[in-house]
């Protein structure tokens, strides 16, 4: 089983997105803060931006309700110094756009040569929209034996009915069963029902060209 964001895909910091940022005062944002920004969009856990009781509720369940998901994250934007609400809509629609979405160096290898051993594959997401799209863009589709998206289950990683509704659907015990993602708070959740875990670095794309297949490769997938 693989998490999407920050283990197969990374939404990558793109220039273009943030050029035309400013701050309230009008200022252009700096590359730290364009930075900090990419990180707030997709951090796995832990909230980035203090938030108001409505906002708690929307940032608790953004991974559930894609109108939720919307709410929050361009909240998120107007905390973070995006000044101007078209702003913040065009680069939320960005990241909500499977085609913006990065995969890594391996994430081919790794999909292709785990199908190609007779493994069964999976992605797990905590998500608020489709990210079949971006493995169908790539010819990634036919390597994966099934999706699940938070938003379409109604649970989120790391409860364990989210793994246990995977497993069942692949058809597979969880003591052979490996979860690799980004997240030890969410993905290592996959431990409670007694299967292997293994963390990868969220790093930009270029930084770790084969922290997949090393994680196959340690756990005997390879």
């Amino acid at each position: 089983m693989f998490d999407f964001s920050g283990t197969l895909f990374r939404l990558e910091q793109n220039s273009s997105w943030l050029s035309d940022l400013t701050t309230p005062d009008g200022a252009p944002l700096d590359v730290e803060a364009q930075t900090e920004l990419m990180r707030r969009m997709t951090a796995p856990t832990g909230q980035v931006v203090e938030l108001s009781e409505e906002y708690q509720h929307a940032w608790e369940n953004r991974d559930l309700d894609p109108a939720l998901h919307r709410k929050i994250y361009l909240e998120v934007l107007r905390k973070s110094g995006v000044a101007h609400a078209h702003q913040a809509e065009a680069l939320y629609n960005r990241l909500i756009d499977p085609a913006e979405w990065t995969p890594y160096p391996d994430t081919e290898a790794a999909l292709k040569d785990t199908a190609a051993k007779g493994v069964k594959v999976g992605v797990l997401s905590n998500i608020a929209f489709d990210i079949r799209p971006a493995f169908a863009m790539r010819g990634y589709t036919d390597f994966v034996d099934e999706f699940l998206l938070s938003f379409e289950e109604g649970y989120i990683k790391p409860q364990p009915e989210v793994f246990r509704l995977l497993i069942d659907k692949l058809g597979v015990a969880p003591e052979n069963t490996l979860m690799v993602g980004d997240s030890e708070e969410a993905d290592g959740g996959a431990k409670a029902l007694g299967c292997a875990f293994a963390l990868v670095d969220p790093l930009p794309t270029a930084e770790r060209p084969d922290g997949l297949l090393t994680a196959l490769r340690t756990h005997g997938v390879l």
